[in-house]
Parts: structure tokens; sequence; C-alpha cells
């Protein structure tokens, strides 16, 4: 799809929306004059002037734009489901501009006319997004699918691949192109590598290829440069990503110096503004939830100490953000003399990853096995989210001895505050690999917002609840 497409395409939409939003009002009126409840109005004093379905139409396109529900990208970037959020927010937005407008010039618009108005209006949007899905379905079913290219065979290019694999209906991988010869014609991922890089322009018409990502290491930036002004030619869109284990943890703003164009490499998601909204979002879930749970600590204290001897908290050193160690209050679930047993429970996977934990770790207690099987051991670190040491959604805070193993990409998780749960919990949990749970922590880095703390909150009262991968 051309960028001239996918204007049109964006512009249609949005004058869709328009024609949508002015019926929904109108549509409002007549349903706040037809709908008995309330005080009876007649027709005259539901019916609204013509301005304010002008500053409707001028309202919703902009209002819906900054709430990102038109997006000049392809939609099969975007799921449904994060259309109609961005649809519900802006919508909601929208209500409250136009309501504030009104409050200042005309007052006499019935409160119930707006609450119509509201369900009607999303209602309909919400159609036309599904509609539109629906038609993309369609037209993958029947194989009308973007053909992708991966110019690269390497770590980049294989991840890239496999979450192609995840999401099959909405790219066709045509293969790889790789300058190791020891590649071509072997298989990355389940796709082939068709050739070196200077065969790319042949195999893009030869394939029909309508994007190219780029997945080459930062040693091939001028090999890169060449490669992307010889495809220039070509209407193929070209993307770049970079190296995943080098780059990809930092996020990037243009900026400007002295008339230079710069790229500026941001050493975390979570600043600023958005760094005291998590801290406000913590302090004000983790009290009420540590006081509420206050008579649940003395019975499970009690508890403990009645299964084996020893205390019944335990005060483990992490490692936490920038490196700096702090203690990570937790209720005691393993028998005392547990470190001492470490190196019998410690095993390495085929590819040498380290796995100390397994379901029949023989220093967890009867009591410890049910604390952890529904993370009841980990409430205590409430405190430590009140003493800005921890957050509630973040990174999983690390054992130092795991640390000092760690590659230089991984330490990249340590930017932000560890947390109780995160993208790594509701991922699998204990079942996972250790390598497996750093990416996860990069990828809730790279994409952090307030909405995915919320989202991983919801998910993670549903693992607790199964217990699901907790050993």
């Amino acid at each position: 799809m051309t960028q001239r497409h996918k204007v049109n395409r964006v512009v249609s939409l949005g004058l869709i929306d328009v024609a949508l939003t002015l019926l929904a009002l109108y549509l409002a009126s007549w349903a706040r004059y037809l709908i008995p409840w309330g005080r009876r109005l007649t027709w005259r004093f539901v019916t609204l002037p013509w301005p304010i379905y002008m500053v409707a139409a001028v309202l919703w396109p902009i209002i819906l734009s900054l709430a990102s529900a038109y997006d000049i990208r392809p939609h099969i970037y975007r799921r449904l489901s994060a259309e109609i959020r961005s649809l519900l927010a802006g919508v909601g937005l929208a209500l409250l501009v136009l309501a504030g407008t009104l409050y200042f010039s005309y007052r006499q618009v019935p409160r119930r006319l707006f609450f119509y108005f509201g369900i009607i209006d999303f209602s309909l949007l919400t159609l036309v997004r599904v509609f539109t899905h629906s038609l993309r379905l369609i037209a993958r079913r029947n194989g009308h699918v973007p053909r992708l290219l991966i110019a690269g065979a390497g770590q980049v290019g294989e991840e890239i691949a496999r979450r192609i694999q995840c999401h099959s209906g909405d790219w066709q991988l045509v293969g790889f192109l790789d300058d190791d010869l020891n590649k071509v014609g072997s298989q990355v991922a389940g796709f082939p590598v068709l050739g070196t890089l200077e065969m790319l322009e042949e195999t893009v018409q030869a394939k029909g290829v309508d994007e190219v990502i780029f997945a080459l290491p930062r040693q091939a930036h001028e090999r890169l440069v060449h490669l992307v002004l010889d495809l220039e030619k070509l209407p193929v869109e070209v993307s770049i990503v970079p190296d995943y284990f080098d780059l990809a943890f930092f996020r990037t703003r243009m900026d400007e110096f002295f008339g230079l164009p710069l790229i500026r490499l941001r050493a975390s998601a979570i600043e600023g503004t958005a760094r005291i909204v998590k801290r406000l979002f913590d302090l004000a879930i983790a009290f009420p939830i540590l006081v509420l749970c206050i008579p649940l600590f003395f019975l499970v204290a009690l508890v403990i100490r009645l299964d084996s001897p020893g205390p019944a908290f335990f005060k483990q050193e992490r490692v936490g953000e920038n490196c700096r160690t702090f203690g990570m209050w937790k209720f005691r679930t393993m028998v005392q003399n547990a470190d001492d047993l470490l190196p019998k429970v410690i095993q390495r996977t085929s590819d040498g990853q380290i796995i100390h934990k397994r379901p029949d770790d023989p220093r967890v207690t009867r009591v410890g096995r049910f604390l952890r099987r529904f993370s009841l051991d980990e409430l205590p670190q409430l405190i430590n989210v009140i003493k800005g040491e921890m957050s509630l959604v973040g990174p999983r805070p690390e054992l130092p001895w795991l640390v000092e193993r760690y590659e230089g990409w991984q330490r990249k998780r340590f930017a932000v505050l560890p947390g109780i749960t995160g993208w790594w919990q509701i991922s699998g949990r204990s079942d996972r690999p250790m390598h497996l749970h750093v990416e996860d922590d990069l990828y809730y880095i790279q994409n952090y917002s307030i909405w995915l703390d919320l989202r991983i909150l919801w998910r993670t009262i549903g693992v607790v609840l199964l217990g699901k991968g907790a050993y």
C-alpha cells in the first residue's frame, strides 16, 4: 500500500466518522424526545441549532486524531481492540470538550442528550471499525496480505520471523537475504535464506515484495545506506529494526543540535511526568492494600511459625534500579538452610541457561508451597513499593549472583524500578527459561504506559487465582 493510498484511506475514514457523528447527534435528539426517562420535553427543547453540528464536525476528527484513532500506518499493525480503545478515549474526550464549549455558549442542551449521543456515536464508529476489520480478515483469507522480505538473517531477523509466525495472517514472509554464505540455501526460523544482499533488488521484483525490513548489525551501517538508496526506485516500503539486543531498549526522540538533526536515545521509557504518575499510581493502590492485609499478615506469619522453625518474614538482597541492591521483603517459604542446598537445586539447560527454580524444590516448606502457588509470599513487597524501592509493575527483582552472569544487553532491564508483578509473570512465571524473562522485561520497558500497567495487574489476578506456573 503506497503512502498516497494510506492517506486516502485515513481521510475517507475521517469523513465517514464525521458523517456518522452528525447522524448520532441527530438521533440523540430524537432519543431524548421519544424515550420517557426524566422530564418530558417538547421537540423544540431538544432541537439543536446548526452551529452545534458545525462544532462537532470540527472537534471530532481533531480529537480522534489526537487519540490515535487514525493511524497512517497499515492497519495490520493494530488490532481491533487497540482501535476500539483509541476510539473510546477519543469519543469520551470529544464529548467533554463539546460539553465544556456549550457550557459557556449554549446551556439549553439537555444533559441526557449527551448521554445518548455518546452511546450512539461510539456504537456507530465501532461498527465501522468492525466492518473494516472484517474486510481485512476476508482479504487475508483470500491471500491478499503484504509480502515481506527480511534483510539480515541474524538474531534480530530471526526474532522478527518468530513474531511474524505468531501473526501469520498479517504478513507473508517470503524469506531472508544474508551475506553469510553458510546460511544461503538453508532455513532460519522455518523460512528460506534466498540469497545474499546483492540480490536485494532482484528478489524484491521476482517475489513481489511489498516491504523490506532491514535487521542488520551496526557494523553494516554504510552498506545499509546504499541498500536503502537502491530501493528508492522500487514501489516498496522500507523499515529498519535496530539491534534488539543493543538499541531496542532505548526510545528515540528527534532533536536538533545547532542545526544538525539528532536522534536522542533515552535511557529509560519511564521518566518525567510518566514516572510521577506511576509513583502516585503505586502509592494509591499499595497503601490501602497493605492496610487491609495487616490481619492476613498476622495469620500467615502464625501459620509459617507453626509449620517450620525460623522467622515468618524473610529479607533477601536483590538488585533493583540502576543495579543498586536493596532488601526485598517476603514471607519465608523455605527451610532455614536454603542457601546451603542451592547448589543441589541449580540446573542448566542444553543451551547453558541457568534454572534455579523447579516444582520439586526440596527447600520449599509445605506452607511455603501453598503461599507460592497463590503468590501470597509476595505481599510484604508492598512495603518495598511504599518505600520507593519497587513498583507494583516492572521487571522482576533479580538475585545478585544471577546478575553477575548477565550479558551486557540483559543489564538494560535495571533502568527502571523492579516490580511485584510484570510482563514476565503473566507470560508463564516460573515455567519459562531465565533469558526469556529478561526479554519480557525489555519488552515492558520499551512499551511502558499506565494502561499497560493496568492490563498486567488485571491479568495477574487471573494468573494468581489459577496458581499457574508458580513454584
